[in-house]
């Protein structure tokens, strides 16, 4: 999910309003499709399983992956565009309850573990996957008290399948699995009409090696380790059960109902919670202060130096002090010259475009609380829709450059613009999904869903791009302030500082720098697997981001139009657009420091998609830049008179 940006210097009032408003998640409002269910006493509760997750191995499994207890039949539960995406597979369990209906040591069933079932639960025990459930659309989490506060949890996604341990006395190191689950629902009663609604979804696994009393007869057996008869309940796994070849598991738990004041629209407050929202004040301070800094440089720029330069270019009589002078308005013959490669900035600036419009639209309904954590795989869903959409802006923006460089070919634009960067990630994509596949993990994406991925970029996409192009090219283009001469002018040697590649590097750390913190927050919740749902500071660093591309590419192309280099269309894409480089660069540091992937296919899959990740923010921020530099060179060359 998700990039980081700008609020200008004018922008920091509105900003910080806004931040009063939307730093933390709504609460005490439904939101848009999502209805609350109401249970009345004794009423089913189907539990659903979700499916197997790991921090280590970053590949997602079905929950039938294992010898886990199953229904008597299995079915699938209707999943959205970014839930398959996701990797998610829910299905129907064995777990069923009664509303407020509490259940002690309930028997799910006995298996027994052979080679294959021993062999696959170690693999996933030693990997820490963690099993995912869901009731009442509510995902279960595991409560874990805070170290640093009194009284105070933090919840964990799922519950993992077993733990690595050993016996006292012994030094080698056994699997053991998490066979017992004690859950607990909570739910807010309505008085007057004697109706609940889930608010809450918790469990705390064990693993107890159970024993019973003579034969075996399914869920009617009477266990010796936990009876509800005799009021022995489980609450420690002091006698844990082994995962080994030739042992039964038998599978129970425990279902208790607690009554909360937690209204329903207010459920996903406790999930959302930001237990660290003083970084994020901290990162936007942070950001603020590069914004404020970089507003000071332009504003000097503006105010001071362009007012001076151009009442003396104004002022100037006669051609000898014209020739006299240096700086900006000696290249005004060169500056509106087309680049090399005009072609691939057209396309490349559609395509940042079609990027800032699908984020700008995503970020304003996340912001509103129209995507709701309810709605799993909603958000991605959302942004690939957008996507799609946006081609029309990002054909009709690249045909209207190409025609500023008196293209004729719009048709060739539209093509490249359609497909170069879609292409590029689909291949990387398809590589990546062949290993997946190779993994036989649950997050492949299936035939069927590739296929409708391919329709949406071939029957929606593409054609919207075409559509945008000849609506672009059929307009006037864009008039030049002042005319271009028709044999170059040489540039002078440039310091070392102007250096192009100097420069480009350069200028990428100031917007980077604004947004490193929340990429942290946002790594954090795609990698760990946390909830991130704190729009409203990530939309202020998306304006703080766009400011700060903006500002730079303003500041460095000011500084080389005044030392008579012209060739600045390039770089003014390329030295916001370099804040890419430092974003995968923070991703390999993350990889390395966060994370405890050691698979060889996971961490392929990890740097794989931060590529994209990185491609997309190359687009976005470079865009960014080149239109505040397309702009600023208009503005300021329509100022002075060109004799």
């Amino acid at each position: 999910m998700a990039l980081s940006p700008a609020a200008a210097a004018a922008a920091v009032t509105v900003a910080l309003a806004a931040l009063c408003l939307f730093a933390a998640p709504a609460a005490g409002f439904y939101l848009p499709g999502v209805a609350p269910n109401d249970f009345d006493k004794k009423d089913p509760l189907s539990v659903k399983v979700n499916k197997l997750t790991s921090i280590k191995t970053q590949l997602p499994y079905s929950y039938y992956s294992l010898p886990f207890c199953k229904p008597d039949t299995i079915v699938d539960s209707a999943e959205n565009l970014g839930e398959v995406l996701r990797g998610d597979r829910i299905e129907n369990s064995p777990y069923t309850f009664e509303m407020r209906e509490p259940q002690m040591c309930q028997i799910v069933c006995k298996i027994s573990v052979g080679q294959k079932e021993a062999k696959v639960l170690k693999e996933k025990i030693e990997d820490e996957y963690r099993v995912n459930m869901i009731l009442d659309n509510l995902p279960l989490v595991v409560p874990i008290q805070r170290v640093d506060q009194e009284g105070a949890y933090f919840y964990q996604h799922g519950f993992h399948v077993g733990a690595k341990g050993q016996y006292s006395g012994s030094k080698d190191e056994k699997s053991f699995i998490h066979n017992h689950l004690s859950f607990t629902v909570k739910y807010h009663r309505d008085a007057q009409r004697d109706v609940s609604r889930i608010v809450a979804f918790e469990v705390k696994p064990y693993s107890v090696k159970h024993e019973y009393e003579g034969q075996w007869n399914d869920r009617k057996t009477r266990l010796t380790t936990c009876d509800p008869h005799a009021k022995r309940i489980i609450t420690s796994s002091d006698s844990p059960q082994e995962v080994d070849v030739g042992k039964d598991i038998i599978f129970t738990y425990d279902v208790d109902f607690k009554e909360s004041d937690i209204k329903w629209a207010s459920r996903w407050d406790t999930y959302l919670l930001m237990t660290d929202d003083q970084i994020h004040w901290f990162s936007i301070v942070n950001s603020l202060m590069i914004v404020l800094f970089l507003s000071g440089m332009v504003a000097m720029i503006m105010l001071r130096t362009l007012y001076r330069d151009i009442s003396k270019y104004n002022q100037l009589e006669t051609q000898e002090e014209a020739q006299e002078e240096t700086g900006w308005k000696l290249v005004h013959g060169d500056v509106f010259r087309p680049p090399s490669n005009s072609d691939w900035l057209c396309v490349y600036v559609g395509t940042g475009v079609q990027f800032f419009g699908m984020l700008l639209v995503t970020m304003v309904f996340a912001v509103l609380g129209f995507l709701s954590p309810s709605n799993r795989g909603g958000l991605m869903t959302a942004m690939l829709l957008l996507w799609v959409f946006m081609g029309l802006l990002a054909g009709y923006s690249s045909s209207r450059l190409y025609k500023l460089f008196k293209g004729s070919e719009w048709k060739n634009i539209a093509l490249r613009t359609a497909f170069t960067f879609p292409g590029s990630v689909f291949a990387i994509f398809f590589f990546l999904n062949a290993l997946i596949w190779g993994q036989k993990s649950s997050g492949a994406v299936p035939f069927t869903t590739m296929f409708a991925l391919v329709l949406l970029w071939f029957g929606i996409s593409v054609p919207l791009v075409f559509v945008g192009s000849f609506l672009g090219f059929k307009k006037p283009a864009i008039e030049d302030p002042v005319k271009t001469n028709k044999i170059p002018r040489q540039i002078p040697e440039q310091a070392w500082y102007m250096n192009p590649i100097f420069s480009i590097l350069i200028g990428g750390i100031l917007p980077f720098g604004a947004v490193f913190i929340e990429l942290f927050f946002i790594l954090t919740s795609i990698w760990l697997h946390q909830f991130y749902y704190i729009f409203g500071f990530l939309f202020l660093v998306f304006l703080i981001l766009i400011v700060t591309c903006a500002e730079i590419s303003i500041v460095l192309c000011y500084f080389q139009l005044c030392s008579e280099d012209y060739l600045w269309w390039w770089r003014s894409y390329l030295t916001s657009g370099s804040s890419a480089i430092y974003l995968f660069l923070y991703a390999t540091f993350y990889f390395f420091t966060k994370l405890e992937i050691t698979k060889f296919v996971s961490a392929v899959l990890y740097f794989g998609y931060m590529l994209i990740a990185s491609y997309a923010f190359f687009a976005l921020t470079g865009t960014i830049g080149f239109y505040a530099c397309f702009l600023f060179t208009r503005l300021i060359y329509s100022s002075v008179k060109i004799e």
